[in-house]
């Protein structure tokens, strides 16, 4: 087979997946990630279907299950803490078949690398500075370690892509901001704790989540609107932002921004979707968020980076050296799927800080009919239940495929 050789940028969710059915496919990959070890902390993920099966077929599932947090009720609060509305979640079971499990997404980062590491090269604390694609390959300047040659080139690395912008054009071109800026953070030994409960207040155009952690850590997390796009630059300059837009709400808000002092790793960002006419360009090609953001509000935007890695890989394996074929084939499988998971990212945005008090009595209407057998399946089964079908395919390095069988 020719082109066997593959750079992955980007050691986070797609990356490692990717990295692990490449070499099940029979492909020699390589992943570098800019920062110098995996990345900790952050904020959990809901995380279900295709992504979920996915999982299973690398033989993590059982593991997934037990770091998981298996959340019982989402409950929307007043200024004093009282509840508004809620569901419990076991409707969210019923319509993923009890295929649904919260988890830190660093977590599930740790156990897809951890099916990597030995079995292909990784290089940590260094990132791709430039590519000059011919007719036989890609020449990667990496900016610590020099030049190297690859078959190919994958861009994992996220919303903020260091592989799109080099091959594609600066991420303003295809960023559609929605309209909110987010937030999240941990700190240790918070009182109360609501085991297995995701708490969520809000104001018009702006809500702040708490949800209990194992070892006795709390995690906080913000949505609210931002006419700007424009990130502060600093870590202070961030938290004054999350200060001046709370100050003054009720429950405990005060208390959650004088948590604030005592956090280090603060995680900020946009939220935001990138849209592309193409997720390839010659033997360059992007994966995850740096194809196709949902948003970091959807919540579902680890799975679809693991479909589209399992999707890439697979194709990859089956055209046998072939990239334009495999890139082609790649992009039409989930082109359909990815654009209907983005429209419903965008409703789910403005769902969670809904932008008037009338807004925010609408979504709690709606979410008190989840109680009602059968209207949440009509009310969000769309952006729930998976309609595509994953390819089965034929990995030639049976050694690698192992855990799948399990």
């Amino acid at each position: 087979m020719n082109n066997k050789s593959v750079l992955i940028s980007g050691a986070g969710i797609a990356g490692p997946t990717l990295a692990f059915w490449l070499k099940a496919g029979g492909f020699e990959p390589t992943l570098v990630e800019r920062a110098p070890a995996l990345r900790t902390g952050g904020y959990v993920i809901d995380f279900w279907g295709l992504g979920y099966d996915i999982a299973e077929r690398m033989g993590l599932a059982g593991e997934i299950n037990r770091i998981g947090y298996h959340m019982r009720e989402l409950r929307i609060i007043d200024d004093r803490g009282e509840r508004v509305t809620g569901f419990g979640t076991d409707v969210l079971g019923e319509l993923t078949g009890g295929r649904y499990v919260t988890l830190g997404r660093s977590d599930l980062s740790r156990l897809l690398f951890d099916k990597i590491e030995g079995t292909a090269e990784v290089i940590f604390g260094d990132e791709i500075a430039g590519l000059h694609q011919s007719a036989d390959g890609v020449r990667v300047q990496l900016k610590h370690t020099g030049e190297r040659r690859f078959d190919l080139v994958i861009g994992a690395d996220g919303l903020h892509s260091r592989v799109r912008e080099l091959a594609f054009g600066p991420q303003a071109r295809f960023e559609k901001h929605l309209g909110y800026l987010f937030a999240a953070f941990e700190v240790s030994s918070y009182r109360p704790r609501d085991e297995n409960v995701y708490l969520m207040y809000g104001q018009p155009g702006r809500m702040v989540g708490r949800f209990t952690l194992d070892n006795d850590r709390m995690l906080f997390l913000f949505v609210f609107a931002a006419e700007s796009d424009a990130l502060p630059a600093t870590p202070d300059q961030q938290k004054a932002m999350l200060r001046e837009r709370y100050r003054g709400d009720g429950w405990e808000c005060p208390r959650i921004l004088d948590e604030l002092d005592r956090t280090p790793d603060l995680y900020f960002d946009r939220v935001s979707q990138i849209k592309m006419e193409s997720w390839s360009q010659d033997r360059v090609a992007l994966i995850g968020d740096a194809a196709f953001c949902v948003s970091l509000a959807a919540g579902q935007g680890s799975a679809l980076a693991m479909i589209s890695a399992y999707v890439l890989a697979g194709e990859l394996a089956n055209a046998d050296g072939h990239y334009e074929e495999a890139f082609t084939r790649y992009e039409a499988l989930l082109r359909a799927y990815i654009s209907t998971k983005q429209r419903g990212a965008e409703r789910f945005a403005a769902a969670l800080a809904p932008k008037t008090r009338g807004g925010l009595w609408f979504r709690n209407q709606v979410i008190r009919t989840f109680a009602i057998p059968g209207l949440a399946r009509f009310a969000v089964g769309r952006d729930i239940i998976d309609t595509l079908r994953l390819p089965d395919y034929h990995w030639s390095d049976q050694a690698a495929t192992r855990s799948t069988a399990r």
